[in-house]
C-alpha cells in the first residue's frame, strides 16, 4: 500500500510547511493573512498534521489498516472543506484547489486501499 506511505508523506510535509511558514500557507491556499491568533491555531494544526503523517507511516509491509482510516477521514473531511470554500469564493489563494483536488485524489486511493484490504 504505497498509497498509504504517500499520504504520510504528504501530511508530514504539510505538517512542517504550515508550523514553519503558516503566513505563506494561508496566502497561497486561502489568499488572506493570518491574525496573531491564526498563525497560532495554524502552528498547531501543522503539529497535528505531522504527528498524523508519522503515526501512519507505514512499517516494512505492514500498514495498520486504522492508519489507513485516520487518513482517509482526514482527507476526505480537508477535500469537501476545501471545495467548499472555493465553491463560496470565500477564503480562495492559488493553491486552493491544487489541494482540494490533491485531498480528492487521496481519499479515492486511500478508500480503494481499504476496499481491497478488506476483499483480500
Amino acid at each position: 500500500m504505497k498509497v498509504v506511505a504517500v499520504a504520510a508523506a504528504v501530511e508530514v510535509a504539510a505538517g512542517v510547511i504550515l508550523a514553519v511558514i503558516p503566513s505563506v500557507a494561508a496566502r497561497l491556499v486561502f489568499g488572506v493573512d493570518f491574525t496573531p491568533a491564526g498563525t497560532a491555531i495554524c502552528r498547531i494544526a501543522g503539529f497535528g498534521l505531522f504527528g498524523l503523517g508519522i503515526a501512519c507511516w507505514p512499517v516494512s509491509t505492514f500498514v495498520n489498516l486504522m492508519a489507513v482510516r485516520g487518513l482517509l477521514a482526514y482527507n476526505v473531511l480537508a477535500a469537501v472543506l476545501f471545495a467548499w470554500l472555493g465553491i463560496s469564493r470565500e477564503l480562495v489563494g492559488p493553491l486552493l484547489w491544487p489541494a482540494a483536488a490533491l485531498h480528492g485524489v487521496l481519499s479515492l486511493l486511500l478508500a480503494r486501499a481499504l476496499f481491497v484490504s478488506k476483499t483480500t
